[in-house]
């Protein structure tokens, strides 16, 4: 009977010891594969591509899918890009019909069950910008630092939707890359109030910078209207030259993904400066750097190109 019970013990603890191994390795191979699968996300523009990665950190692995000096209005997937779409777990992009030639392709993605969000999705209807008789809505709004803040939340919410047991993580995460925003509206409002407020008139190719102007206080002129799909006249040529003379603009300022020979010809004709190369739909190259800041970032974009408003405007 005492050597029945004791190899019932020895069995038992035998089982136990066995099961405690099985869990441990299982706890094991479950945690390697958090740390060696992160999420791969498709970003279509550098701004989202940058705001992915500061929410998601080593959790996620993030393909951005248009390079510096790309136009999103124009953009059309490639062969090679449906295929990085495709591999892709989550799919983030702009919105606000910003990728206007994409949009049918994101249709079919989320349909076929990967995770398509915009990061403009849920922003307040009353901060959004419309334009035009048709109320069209201007999807540049990364140029208001603090509203582009809070993309962050809807990145963070897909985020942990994919990895629930990292939703913590990406929660601290986002309330650190908003801080960080919170920060650069603040130094963005400390720098561009430098700058006389008669002086504040900024003309740009293309009106990409709708929202930098209702949050910063300047009076935004544009060659071409929100996209640059329509292509300016010889007469929005002629009546943009006599605004600038009239007002005694003293610079213009050209952009990193529109041609610059229109705003140039302008310029000449109205005898005013290059204010410098402004970054609006697309972030600079990655490594180069503004005042220690990385231009493929959404922070080095922001701080290039108000140093260059506020040096071409003083």
């Amino acid at each position: 009977m005492g050597q029945r019970k004791t190899c019932v013990i020895r069995r038992t603890g035998r089982g136990l010891a066995l099961l405690l191994a099985v869990w441990a390795v299982v706890v094991i191979v479950v945690g390697y594969r958090g740390l060696a699968a992160p999420i791969s996300v498709c970003a279509t523009t550098g701004m989202v591509a940058d705001l992915a990665r500061g929410v998601g950190g080593a959790e996620v692995q993030v393909d951005g899918l248009m390079g510096p000096g790309v136009d999103p209005h124009l953009y059309k997937a490639t062969a090679s890009d449906l295929i990085r779409l495709q591999r892709a777990e989550v799919i983030l992009y702009s919105g606000l019909h910003l990728e206007g030639k994409l949009q049918e392709t994101f249709q079919r993605l989320s349909r076929s069950g990967r995770r398509v969000r915009a990061v403009t999705e849920g922003l307040p209807a009353d901060r959004l910008i419309r334009t035009g008789s048709e109320g069209v809505i201007d999807p540049h709004v990364w140029f208001d630092v603090a509203l582009w803040s809070r993309c962050a939340d809807g990145v963070c919410a897909e985020f942990a939707a994919a990895r629930p047991e990292a939703a913590e993580g990406f929660r601290q995460r986002a309330r650190v890359v908003k801080q960080e925003l919170q920060a650069l509206d603040r130094w963005v409002r400390d720098r561009v109030a430098t700058v006389p407020p008669a002086r504040r008139i900024l003309v740009t190719s293309h009106d990409a910078f709708g929202y930098f102007g209702k949050a910063y206080g300047f009076q935004v002129v544009a060659l071409q209207g929100i996209s640059t799909v329509t292509e300016a006249g010889l007469a929005d040529m002629t009546q943009l030259t006599d605004f600038i003379r009239l007002k005694g603009v003293p610079a213009v300022f050209v952009e990193s993904s529109v041609s610059h020979a229109s705003l140039e010809r302008i310029r000449r004709d109205a005898g005013v400066k290059l204010g410098g190369e402004l970054f609006s739909d697309a972030l600079g190259t990655p490594g180069q750097r503004h005042d220690g800041y990385d231009l493929g970032t959404y922070q080095g974009m922001i701080r290039q190109n108000i140093d260059r408003i506020v040096e071409g405007l003083k």
